[in-house]
């Protein structure tokens, strides 16, 4: 391809582009596997479409991406935050003092008892 007609053409695409574009990428004698989705921006996107590596997404298709993006992130953020531990460090007599206190579900047993006697 001639470099003015390149140019002009990724300029045309670029001009039709959203922002932001979900794209799918198809094969390519260099190894490329076709159905891939990714989100690039406009420029990237424009210069993937002309090269013939990738077209923009339909919309249902990058509407599937994009929810399953989210979930993904969902799913990641939920497992970090079970992976976090919290801890707290305490002093003995703390300790000592949370082990002879009794619980108040405990006390509240014991009261009832009382109560009944």
């Amino acid at each position: 391809m001639e470099v003015k007609t390149y140019y002009r053409k990724l300029r045309e695409i670029e001009a039709t582009l959203p922002e932001e574009v979900i794209l799918v990428s198809k094969e390519t004698a260099e190894g490329g596997r076709a159905g891939r989705f990714t989100e690039a921006p406009r420029t990237v996107a424009a210069r993937l479409i002309v090269e013939g590596v990738a077209e923009q997404a339909r919309e249902a298709d990058a509407e599937r991406f994009r929810e399953q993006l989210r979930q993904d992130h969902s799913d990641e953020t939920r497992r970090r935050a079970a992976a976090s531990i919290q801890v707290t460090v305490i002093t003995e007599e703390q300790a000592r003092a949370l082990v002879s206190k009794p619980s108040t579900a405990s006390r509240s047993k014991t009261e009832s008892k009382a109560e009944k006697n």
